[in-house]
This record gives structure tokens, sequence and C-alpha cells, in this order.
């Protein structure tokens, strides 16, 4: 059984500005550790049988996909061009169908291009345990992520029935919670959070994507049957994805089908969508500040300071601050407005 990376490369990354633009996204950085995101996210599938990884993206950054996949790979990555944005359900079941084109009896791992994950050994057995339910039993499994709080700021999924071999029978997706509903979650020792990765067979999700939407599932896999090929590229046909009323694998399959699965993964994992999550997973000094680059923090505490350019950065006497110098922009933000950063993107991107 072989198991193939799809590999979701399209997001902006707003929350992140200035370092994330839409020239230059989170995906493509390297916010962590030396590596970037996208690198990242292939290291550490290293050890499982893996086949040629496919990656989805937009026409800006298939440069960066390509070098970067490249220098992490073992095998020629498959680079698919989506026209426009669609969401994620269209992007996967093009991508289903040229990894049923490289391997028929294949499964896939569907992984977002910008996690963390600190325990690599428990992710890849979780990826493993998934991968044989998804063979043998043509079900769609998705990775729950055990949570550690009551978080209002992902969405849930619910487990029911026994466990069978690490495998638990997927009983409803959930929105954001308000903070009430979080705690009943975190009590109930039921609900994960929604990871965003899945495991199946390309084949089983394109039938389930055609029985709950046809039409999507035909145009989806008509834009890759038409796609034309230039360089190392495969362009999806425009026409075919135009046409595509888009929506996420979420609501076009998962809260549909019967055949989700959950595998519960603990493996220190971080969806990186904004600086405070960022911050949360730095290592911190004596004064509990995550220092990225050229700076000097003089009585600074419990901030998130980073220089990416060639000067210094320099915070006295402040605390819970978010302070990010870049080529794009310079931000200053209190930890606890943070969040309002994807405004300020939105208004740049505004005024051209």
């Amino acid at each position: 059984m072989k198991i193939i990376p799809i590999i979701l490369s399209g997001g902006a990354g707003t929350r992140l500005w200035p370092l994330s633009v839409n020239d230059h996204p989170k995906q493509f950085l390297p916010l962590v550790t030396e590596k970037t995101m996208i690198q990242e996210t292939l290291l550490r599938l290293k050890g499982l049988e893996l086949g040629a990884p496919i990656v989805s993206c937009g026409e800006g950054h298939r440069f960066f996909v390509a070098q970067q996949v490249g220098e992490v790979s073992d095998s020629k990555p498959t680079i698919i061009l989506e026209p426009m944005a669609k969401n994620t359900a269209p992007a996967i079941a093009a991508a289903c169908v040229a990894a049923q084109k490289q391997d028929k009896d294949c499964v896939v791992i569907v992984l977002p291009s910008d996690h963390v994950i600190r325990d690599v050994k428990s992710f890849q057995k979780a990826v493993e345990i998934a991968a044989k339910d998804a063979y043998n039993n043509n079900s769609l499994v998705t990775f729950g992520i055990v949570p550690t709080f009551a978080s209002t700021g992902y969405g849930y999924v619910k487990a029911c029935g026994k466990e069978e071999g690490g495998v638990f029978t997927l009983e409803r997706f959930v929105e954001k919670p308000c903070l009430e509903k979080a705690q009943e979650y975190l009590a109930s020792g039921e609900y994960s959070w929604n990871s965003g990765m899945f495991v199946f067979r390309p084949g089983v999700f394109i039938e389930e994507l055609k029985k709950h939407n046809p039409e999507m599932a035909d145009l989806s896999v008509a834009s890759f049957e038409k796609a034309k090929t230039d360089i190392d590229f495969i362009r999806l046909d425009a026409e075919s994805f135009g046409q595509i009323k888009g929506d996420s694998i979420d609501y076009a399959v998962m809260e549909k089908t019967k055949l989700g699965r959950i595998v519960k993964l603990n493996a220190g994992w971080d969806d990186v969508g904004s600086w405070s999550a960022l911050y949360e997973i730095g290592s911190k000094d004596s004064d509990e500040n995550v220092i990225k680059g050229d700076v000097i923090a003089l009585n600074a505490k419990k901030s998130y300071i980073r220089s990416e350019m060639n000067r210094p950065v320099s915070v006295i006497g402040l605390e819970n601050l978010v302070v990010v110098d870049s080529s794009d922009g310079l931000l200053i933000s209190t930890m606890d407005k943070i969040q309002d950063v994807k405004k300020v993107a939105e208004e740049i991107k505004s005024r051209g």
C-alpha cells in the first residue's frame, strides 16, 4: 500500500502579515524551523511508504513549490495549478485523479501546508492506522486533534462507538463553538479539534463527491482530464474549473458521508494561523519573549519580536506585544488585539 501525499498550498496567510503576503505566503516561509512550512509538511512523512507528492497551488506560487518541494522530496512532485480559488473540495478531487494515474491501488493523505507537529513518530503511527483503515474499509478518515483546552478558535469533530484498531466512527462536524460549548466538548471526551487532514482511497473520495455533489465531481475530474502540461506544471482546465461552485471538503463530503472515521491524534499539533500561535509554540527567553532576528529587548516581557531586515529592532519596557519588521511592512500590536492584523492586510490590499 502506497501513501501519496496531497499538499494543499493555496492559502494567503493574511493573519501573519507583514511576513506572509499574497506573493509570498506563510507556507513558503521558515516560521518555526530553518525549513519552510511546506517543506516541514513533507519531511514529517519521511519513513512511510510514499508515492511522489502532489501539490495543489495557485499560478503565482508555482516556482516556490517547485523549488522548495524539490529540495526535500525524493521523487519528482506533481504540481497542479488551480486557475482560481474554489476552496478545498475541487482541488482535492482533481489531485485524486492525478493520484489514481500514479498508482490505482494507493491511498492519499491530504495535508494543509501550514501545520506544526512536534511528535513526528506519533503522527506517523496515526497515519499508518488511518491508511490501513481507508485501504481495507474504503473509509474516509480524518484526524481529530486531542484538545488540550476549550478552544473557540477551532471546529470540532465528534467520535462515536467503540474504538476499532485505533479508529472511531465519525458522528458529526461542529463549527467553532462559544466558550461554554467548547468547555462541554472538552469535558465529554467525545470531541476533538478538526485538523483538516484526511486519508482515503482517491476513487472512494471521488465517488462520495459524485454522490453528494455530482456537478462538482464531474467538473473537477474534467478540469484535470482536460488539463495542459506546461514544463513541470499541470494547468487545470480553466473553463471546467471556473464553472465549479467552490466548497470545502467538510461541507461537500465529510459532513454528509456515511464512510467517515476518526483517528485521534495527540502529537503536539498546531495550526500556525496567527502571531499569537507562533508565540505559544516558540522558544522563550527568561523574560518569556520569543526573539527572532536582530532584536534588542530591554525590560520587555511576554512578547513576540521579529526582525527580518538588516537593522536592529529595539523594544524597551513593554509587555504582551507582537512586533514584526519585514520588507513589506512594520507591525506593532498588543497580543490580545493581534487577530485584527487580517483587517490591516485587507486594507493594504484595497489600497493596491
